[in-house]
């Protein structure tokens, strides 16, 4: 048997996942603590010992890891028009796992360079400016950067003329930078691949180590890609299947966590009648958001703060100090799980307004507009009302005994007509939170890796 360890270093928890893909099964799964203080060794040690005392001791082939611990792949976008470039770096950085925790538009100002110092990015994507276009910016921000003490490497993807004057300026400063294509060529073309390309090899490169990864390093094959890019593979090859067996189709996925809510679609979004026209960036078929302010545990002050105190006493049938304490709880103690029945309706409408506000923000809206020749709309983001599937995963997801009351918040509401969520799929559940750990298979075993992540979902039709 063809056995492989699949590990996900996750920010809260170490998970391992043991299969064999000769036949192809999940042989177990297991999780500990993920150890960053005291050595990331640590608790891939501990959720070891719990998967052995399951499967007995196995022999692997091949051991494969993500990662999105210590805060994940942190990135700073900056560019010449928020809407354009900015958006663009930051897709493209969304789309290889990254976490954007800063995005700046047009020239960077002291106190912007600043900041950006102060947030202390693992990298920092520069664009501006398609080809034939404006040259100012991107040539300002990579001089105010260069001379700057800034750590982190530098994507360069801007214009072509001057990309690579930026980055010579950037490299003769000390600074580590990267050169590709530009991210935005030609307005309404996005070029998010080489831009993603450079995330993946910088990652590989330098991030691994930067996180204390490189100590296990030794014992396991790699560290593959960070954990958000692998939910996004898994994703992908349930959408297309194998090659001899077809996929889901267009499909959505939904990742709940501690820290954040995470949307992945596969699907194009177009708008589906006549009377709509397309207005921004095009959308790309396989497309990730990640909305730092809707988690479980970390963030679940500022899901409270976004939804109300009101709307989550409403949904649980407990009074507003009853949610607050709850919701301090879940803050101080960021492993709780739920003990009661009290506990569990908590956590079940974290989730399901978790999972409304990540697709709000992720599904396109329509905007009507007034003509001479009549009403006509137009289309801002992706069209989801007709995708067939969601898929649900993470940990509030895999212990609820209602998973579908938290799944919902996905779907279509006649009173917002305007945002285009899906309006009648089939509902997903990923029980045993494989997700992550299967994505490391999709690419070099497409085949095993499809079989696996089809029999891992359980389909939910009633809570």
């Amino acid at each position: 048997m063809a056995k492989v360890l699949l590990i996900d270093f996750g920010s809260t928890y170490t998970k391992v996942t043991a299969v064999d893909l000769d036949e192809p099964r999940i042989l177990g799964t297991a999780r500990a603590l993920t150890t960053v203080d005291e050595g990331i060794e640590h608790g891939l040690e501990q959720a070891e010992v719990a998967l052995a005392k399951m499967t007995g001791a196995l022999r692997y082939q091949h051991k494969l890891a993500c990662s999105s611990a210590a805060g994940g792949l942190r990135m700073v976008a900056v560019g010449l028009v928020p809407e354009l470039t900015v958006e663009a770096a930051r897709r493209a950085a969304l789309g290889a796992g990254a976490k954007v925790i800063g995005a700046y538009g047009f020239m960077l100002t002291p106190e912007d360079v600043a900041e950006i110092v102060r947030l202390n990015p693992d990298l920092l994507i520069l664009s501006g400016g398609t080809d034939g276009g404006d040259r100012a910016t991107i040539i300002h921000n990579g001089r105010a950067l260069a001379g700057s003490p800034l750590r982190a490497p530098v994507v360069v993807a801007g214009n072509r003329a001057a990309a690579p004057t930026v980055a010579e300026e950037l490299r003769q400063k000390g600074k580590t930078c990267y050169l590709v294509e530009n991210v935005l060529p030609e307005p309404g073309k996005l070029n998010i691949e080489p831009v993603q390309e450079a995330i993946r090899r910088i990652f590989l490169e330098r991030i691994i180590e930067a996180k204390g990864l490189d100590r296990v390093l030794d014992y396991i094959d790699g560290v593959m890609m960070p954990t958000p890019a692998s939910v996004l593979a898994a994703a992908c090859r349930l959408a297309e299947g194998d090659g001899s067996e077809q996929g889901f189709g267009e499909l959505v996925v939904v990742d709940v966590g501690g820290a954040t809510t995470d949307f992945h679609s596969v699907a194009y979004g177009l708008p589906r009648l006549p009377e709509v026209s397309l207005r921004g960036l095009p959308e790309p078929r396989v497309k990730r958001t990640v909305e730092g302010d809707l988690g479980m545990r970390y963030s679940a002050g500022s899901l409270m703060e976004v939804f109300g105190i009101e709307a989550l006493a409403c949904q649980t049938g407990l009074s507003n100090n009853e949610v607050q304490a709850g919701v301090e709880l879940r803050i101080n103690n960021v492993s709780m799980i739920p003990a009661s029945p009290v506990e569990a309706a908590l956590d079940g409408a974290l989730g399901f307004f978790a999972v409304k506000g990540a697709t709000d923000r992720h599904a396109g809206v329509l905007e009507t507009v007034s003509t001479p020749f009549g009403v006509s709309y137009i289309q801002t983001g992706k069209d989801l009302t007709a995708v067939g599937n969601v898929v649900g995963t993470g940990g509030v997801l895999a212990a609820s005994d209602r998973p579908l009351s938290i799944l919902r918040g996905v779907l279509f509401d006649p009173g917002e007509p305007m945002r285009l969520k899906p309006q009648n799929p089939r509902f997903w559940l990923d029980r045993n939170y494989v997700l992550t750990t299967l994505g490391l298979l999709a690419k070099d075993w497409p085949g095993p890796a499809y079989r696996l992540l089809r029999d891992a979902l359980q389909e939910v039709k009633e809570d």
